[in-house]
């Protein structure tokens, strides 16, 4: 791993799977996971798929940082999902091996009070509040254990650039059609306190429908607001859209 990385890596095991540690967080830690809790809240109603609202409405998570072994109790018994408690950002195989295990690793630090509105590497915060949710969607939960299935045969392909771009337009920052217009469903969107009004009402980014192989060929930015983003017509339209084999999709790409 990285050495700059901000989690404590040296008690992880083989997998990146740690101990969470809940009784460790301090009382502060709580105090801002609420802060950034009812921050977002007030955002998600109007920005928000409504498979992520209906979700999260299950979960009492709003008043401090969640006990992973609870979360993942439910988790099992509706999708066959569970939370791993990991250090921070992980190796791309052992990423893609717990996904295609039905396990989301989640991080178990939480930022800091001056990194209140934009933090560079995925914390406790992200990682539940905008992946965790839409786990308890079966529909959600099916295509992210295949695209686990997927990173694992794309290392062997040396394709893993062109899938976390999909990964990226996706899981992170996609964006989906409903009845009440285009919203969010990326994690990336809805633990963000600015690009998630920004993605939906702003009128500079581009708001292009699903293309499989045009979001393969698409460089995407780390540090600032996305200029595009693709938009799904539900979650089943998704699973439609990846389920063919991607190999020859890789070699296109690659060979353009």
């Amino acid at each position: 791993m990285k050495s700059d990385l901000r989690g404590d890596y040296s008690s992880a095991a083989p997998d990146f799977a740690v101990e969470q540690a809940w009784a460790k967080y301090t009382p502060e830690e709580h105090a801002l996971y609420r802060r950034l809790f009812e921050r977002q809240s007030k955002l998600v109603p109007r920005y928000a798929c409504p498979e992520w609202i209906e979700a999260i409405a299950g979960l009492d998570a709003a008043h401090e940082i969640p006990r992973f072994d609870e979360i993942s109790k439910n988790l099992r018994s509706k999708t066959g999902w569970e939370i791993v408690a990991v250090p921070g950002l992980i190796p791309d195989e052992a990423f893609f091996t717990h996904l295609a295990n039905r396990r989301f690793p989640v991080t178990v630090w939480l930022r800091r009070p001056e990194e209140f509105d934009y933090i560079v590497e995925p914390d406790v915060f992200h990682d539940f509040f905008g992946h965790v949710p839409l786990l308890f969607d079966r529909t959600y939960a099916d295509h992210l254990h295949e695209y686990g299935k997927g990173g694992l045969k794309a290392m062997r392909l040396a394709a893993v650039k062109m899938l976390a771009r999909l990964y990226w337009y996706t899981i992170e920052f996609g964006l989906m059609k409903t009845p009440a217009g285009v919203r969010a469903y990326g994690a990336g969107l809805l633990s963000s306190g600015g690009e998630l009004a920004y993605c939906v009402d702003d009128p500079k980014p581009r708001r292009l429908p699903f293309d499989l192989e045009r979001i393969m060929r698409t460089e995407y930015i780390i540090d600032r607001y996305q200029e595009t983003y693709f938009v799904i017509d539900s979650f089943e339209h998704l699973m439609r859209e990846t389920a063919p084999d991607f190999t020859p999709i890789y070699a296109r790409i690659r060979h353009s």
